[in-house]
């Protein structure tokens, strides 16, 4: 597809997102088998999830708490009374027939998330505000496997009546990096409540796009496309990219918008469509006759609200007062929970708060990455990171060789002493005056000459002379303290 920009810059992107969240309780929504991802095909079904006759699902308690956690931290309305609905629909890896799901009261209504969004890998950011429309529990279907080069489907039910929420935005996303930040907000939150482990690539969170656009300053929203199949926050910025070029270009060409289900295909960046969208009326909900309606109490609220842990957005915020770090640092020290407590069990053993942040940015986060480990697999304990850090802040080793040479040889001795693992590796540097002085007079001393050129202007001798003193230290010294040390010798 081609079109300008110009053409595009008249028309506005309209998104709503839909996305389900597979809870991490131990058992399902309805049945007891195991809540579990990984385990062979059909091993974790029985009577109730295959739906066979004169079974009765019974609500699994664990799951409604999970749902009300991530209400109130998105400030939702808890609905009190709740019932559970049939929707019916036929497809090879829904084994009842129908979904049991929340269509006429959701467990919670409203409410909403503020996220910062940038622009690919800027620092800057603004704040938007995605209103949620609601946030509903229901079980989860089965799943469709298509070998390649084969002309049939295979069906895991496994994954049938795994539980899950469902969040519904307004239509209040204008840019495709704000569905991105949206997605990211939300695995930052399920994973700090302990609800879901945010893994897109293994379904632990699907996201379904709902995309129409209108022309600039029409108020009216026009006719909306559904896309789904999307398994990356990176894969929902695309296909929404792609979608509104190619709604655009209908537009343009004097062609309407079908109502339509589509698909996103990672490896051409394009949607293509798979099936007309269906209506409300399709489904024919009615009440779920299986399950007594089941009513949230306000003591209820009370205990779970004060079980809910700290969460990432006033956790930065008591980052940037209590120890006084950027913005910056507090908003990445936040992006993981097991960061953020890392963080703060460090400094409860140093008071230099911006070098601990330094060390989790940097050679620490690089080190996991190049390991390919989470934050929860830290190469160092607290107690070893704080003394890294006082070695550092002293001047004893040098940040550039700690984060190089001590950082990977503590990563293999994961009980072994910060200092006697430096000295081992003779990493050590003096800083001494008492040591480092007569050897620096020494130097200076030797060569007459080139000290009064440097007292003339010829700063740059500054250099052989650091060479000189290095060359005749019998151990690693520190560079700044010598430097600072030579330069008042040879000005005095």
């Amino acid at each position: 597809m081609s079109i300008s920009e110009t053409v595009l810059s008249q028309y506005e992107l309209v998104v709503g997102l839909e996305v389900h969240v597979q809870l991490s309780s131990q058992s399902k929504i309805f049945a007891a088998d195991a809540n579990r991802f990984g385990d062979a095909p059909n091993t974790n079904v029985s009577v109730i999830t295959l739906g066979h006759p004169g079974t009765l699902p019974m609500l699994n308690a664990a799951v409604v708490e999970m749902a009300i956690k991530m209400g109130l931290a998105c400030h939702c309305d808890i609905s009190r009374y709740n019932i559970f609905d049939r929707k019916n629909y036929f497809y090879p890896d829904l084994p009842k027939g129908f979904q049991i799901t929340q269509e006429k009261t959701p467990i919670c209504k409203g409410g909403y998330l503020d996220i910062r969004v940038r622009k690919g890998n800027s620092k800057n950011y603004w704040i938007k505000r995605i209103r949620l429309n609601r946030i509903h529990l229901e079980e989860d279907a089965g799943k469709s496997v298509h070998p390649p080069d084969a002309d049939y489907t295979q069906i895991d039910l496994n994954r049938a009546g795994a539980p899950l929420i469902e969040m519904v935005t307004e239509p209040d996303i204008r840019q495709p990096e704000e569905a991105a930040a949206y997605l990211a907000t939300i695995r930052r939150l399920v994973r700090y409540l302990g609800i879901c482990d945010g893994n897109m690539e293994e379904g632990s969170m699907r996201c379904d796009a709902n995309v129409s656009v209108r022309k600039k300053g029409n108020i009216r929203l026009g006719q909306k496309v559904e896309i789904k199949n999307m398994n990356s926050m990176r894969n929902v910025q695309r296909a929404i990219e792609y979608e509104f070029v190619r709604q655009v270009t209908l537009l343009e060409q004097g062609e309407s918008i079908q109502a339509e289900t589509r698909l996103f295909d990672v490896a051409s960046g394009r949607t293509f469509a798979m099936r007309t969208k269906e209506t409300l009326n399709d489904y024919r909900y009615f009440p779920e006759p299986d399950l007594a309606p089941f009513v949230v109490t306000d003591a209820d609220l009370a205990r779970i609200q004060a079980a809910m842990p700290q969460l990432p957005e006033a956790l930065m915020e008591r980052f940037q007062q209590q120890y006084q770090l950027p913005e910056y640092d507090a908003a990445v020290l936040t992006e993981e929970r097991e960061t953020a407590l890392f963080f703060e069990q460090v400094c409860q053993l140093t008071k230099h708060y911006k070098a601990v942040s330094n060390w989790l940015m940097g050679p620490i986060k690089s080190y996991l990455n190049e390991n390919g480990k989470t934050a929860d697999a830290m190469p160092l304990t607290p107690s070893q990171l704080a003394e890294v850090v006082a070695l550092t802040e002293s001047g004893a080793i040098s940040f550039s060789v700690a984060a190089k040479e001590l950082l990977a040889a503590l990563a293999y001795c994961p009980e072994a002493q910060v200092k006697e693992v430096a000295r081992n590796l003779n990493l050590i540097q003096e800083s001494n005056t008492d040591v480092l002085l007569p050897l620096i007079e020494g130097i200076v001393a030797k060569f007459p000459q080139e000290a009064a050129a440097y007292k003339k202007g010829k700063k740059k001798l500054i250099g052989m002379f650091m060479g000189e003193v290095m060359k005749a230290a019998p151990v690693k010294i520190d560079p700044k303290k010598a430097d600072e040390l030579l330069r008042q010798v040879l000005e005095s």
